[in-house]
C-alpha cells in the first residue's frame, strides 16, 4: 500500500466519520434510533449524498409505498430445493421484485424461469466468508454470468481488510468487477459490516468504489449481525451519489425497508420479501 493511498483512505475516513457524527449518527431520543426515517432534516442530509431512488415530499417517513422495486428476493439456504427456487421466481415475477438472489447452482434454473420478465438474476461469489482466492472469485463470476446471472454479489476478503492489506482487497474486488463489466453485469461488494469497525467500513466502501464496483452491500446474512441504518448512512456517505447501496441481513418488515431507503439504500436484500410487500407475517429465512 502506497503512502499516497494510505493518506487518501485516512482522509476519507476522517471526513465520513465527521460528517456522520454531525448528523448525530442517526440517533435521536424521539426516534429511538430510527431518525433516518422520521426526521426530515436527517433525511434531507442523506438525500444530498445521492440516494437517487427516494421519493421525498417533506415528511421523513414519506418514502415510496411501492417497496418491491427495491427488493432482491433472496434464497441462499443450503437446503433450498428446486421447487423452492421455482416458487421464489414466481413470487418475484408476480410481485415485481428487482431481482432474485440465489446460490450459483440455481442461476440457470432462475434464468429459465424468469425469461421474458423484468426480474434480474443475481448470484453470490466467495459466499459467505469471502476467503476464496481472487482467481476463484473471478472464475465463479464468469460461470454465473454464463449461466444467466446479471448481478453478482461478492464477499470481500475480510481477513485481508482487517490485516491492513488494502491492495489485496482492492484487487480482489477489481477482478470480479472487471469480469462483470465484460458481460454488462452489475457488481455488488458485500463488506460484512458486523465484523468491521466504522473505520474499516469506510475503508472497505472506499476500496470497492476505487475498484469500480457498482454497489456496496452491508451483509451476507450469515455473519453476527445484519443491516443497520447507521451502516447504510456510513456507506452512502463514503461512496457518494453514483454507487448503489444495498442493505441486507435481518430485514423483515416494511418499516425496516423504509428506514434503509431513507438512509440511502437503493436496493434491499431480503428473504422475507413477500411478507414485506404484502404485509404478512415474516418468515425465518436467512439473509
Amino acid at each position: 500500500m502506497s503512502t499516497t493511498t494510505d493518506a487518501l483512505i485516512d482522509a476519507v475516513t476522517r471526513e465520513v466519520l465527521a460528517a456522520l457524527s454531525g448528523r448525530g449518527d442517526g440517533q435521536c431520543p424521539s426516534c429511538q434510533g430510527a431518525c433516518a426515517a422520521h426526521c426530515s432534516d436527517k433525511v434531507r442530509g442523506v438525500l444530498s449524498t445521492g440516494a437517487d431512488r427516494i421519493g421525498y415530499s417533506g415528511n421523513g417517513a414519506d418514502v415510496p409505498g411501492d417497496l418491491a422495486p427495491y427488493i432482491d428476493h433472496t434464497l441462499l439456504r443450503p437446503d433450498a430445493t428446486g421447487a423452492d427456487i421455482d416458487t421464489l421466481c414466481e413470487e418475484a415475477r408476480t410481485l415485481g421484485f428487482a431481482a432474485v438472489c440465489v446460490n450459483p447452482t440455481w442461476v440457470r434454473r432462475c434464468a429459465q424461469n424468469l425469461r421474458g420478465s423484468t426480474v434480474r438474476v443475481a448470484s453470490v461469489v466467495g459466499f459467505p466468508f469471502g476467503a476464496t482466492t481472487t482467481e476463484v472469485k473471478a472464475f465463479e463470476t464468469r460461470r454465473a454470468i454464463r449461466d444467466g446471472a446479471r448481478e453478482i454479489d461478492m464477499v470481500i476478503n475480510v481477513g485481508a481488510l482487517k490485516s491492513g492489506d488494502h491492495d489485496l482487497v482492492r484487487q480482489d474486488v477489481q477482478k470480479v468487477a472487471d469480469a462483470c463489466r465484460e458481460a454488462g453485469a452489475l457488481c455488488k461488494v458485500i463488506i460484512e459490516t458486523a465484523l468491521l469497525t466504522d473505520e474499516e467500513k469506510v475503508v472497505a466502501s472506499h476500496l470497492a468504489k476505487a475498484a469500480k464496483a457498482d454497489f456496496v452491500k452491508t451483509s451476507t446474512g450469515y455473519g453476527p449481525g445484519g443491516a443497520t441504518v447507521h451502516d447504510v448512512l456510513l456507506m452512502r456517505e463514503t461512496v457518494g451519489p453514483r454507487l448503489g447501496v444495498k442493505a441486507s441481513g435481518g430485514i423483515r418488515s416494511a418499516e425496516d425497508v423504509r428506514e434503509m431507503v431513507a438512509a440511502g439504500a437503493t436496493r434491499i436484500g431480503a428473504s422475507a420479501g413477500v411478507q414485506i410487500v404484502t404485509g404478512g407475517e415474516s418468515g425465518d429465512g436467512r439473509y
